[in-house]
């Protein structure tokens, strides 16, 4: 004898895999393969597979193609710096460099000329490097500030004769430098008139020459 409530097989079922109601009728069947095969269809627009095949390629070898026009560089750091123009030759500037700078070297070349009672083949060439270098430094390579250097530059070569000859004339005179420069400077220059030879215009080429080396070498 049975005993009673004991669960019934109908239509002669049997137990699948250990499952005692696998075969009952009215149960659900078990889901198989892909789970989600019954689902209905997403709504357009909506990323399926591959959850960036909707992006733009990028182009090749540039990260940042597929950015917006107007939007700043990643991280925040706001546009790519952007290197500053090259500064402009200041050309008047320039210039003005080399007269201050012929100025000053044909002062300190007539001391020296007039200290020694002889003029310095070196110290002329010193004045000119020193003018067309400080000018070119400031100025730029242009040919105006080039040429203005060997100008100015005979022109303090000049000046520093002319101081020289004054302290010699001063020395023998006994007499003030600064009498001979305010009273007598027509005898100075009378005195540069005759004394000029070969090498005291040799003295004044060797001060443009030198200016000119000495912008290229700033340049």
């Amino acid at each position: 004898m049975q005993p009673p409530n004991q669960p019934q097989q109908p239509f002669g079922g049997q137990p699948v895999d250990g499952n005692p109601y696998a075969g009952q009728p009215g149960q659900p069947t078990a889901p198989t393969g892909n789970p989600y095969g019954q689902q209905a269809q997403q709504a357009p627009g909506t990323p399926t597979g591959n959850p960036y095949g909707q992006q733009p390629p990028a182009q090749a070898g540039n990260p940042f193609a597929g950015q917006q026009p107007g939007q700043g560089a990643p991280f925040g750091g706001g546009a790519p710096f952007t290197p500053a123009p090259p500064a402009r030759n200041n050309i008047l500037l320039g210039v003005g460099v080399a007269l201050g700078a012929a100025i000053v070297a044909g002062i300190l070349y007539g001391v020296i000329a007039g200290s020694i009672e002889r003029e310095v083949g070196y110290a002329a060439v010193g004045v000119g490097f020193l003018v067309g270098f400080a000018a070119s430094k400031v100025g730029g390579s242009n040919p105006a500030v080039i040429a203005a250097s060997a100008v100015f530059s005979v022109g303090a070569v000049y000046i520093g004769q002319l101081i020289g000859i004054s302290m010699i004339l001063a020395d023998v005179a006994q007499i003030p430098f600064s009498e001979v420069v305010g009273d007598h400077f027509d005898t100075v220059t009378n005195a540069w008139s005759q004394e000029a030879d070969f090498m005291t215009y040799l003295f004044l080429g060797f001060g443009a020459i030198a200016a000119v080396g000495g912008a290229k070498k700033a340049g």
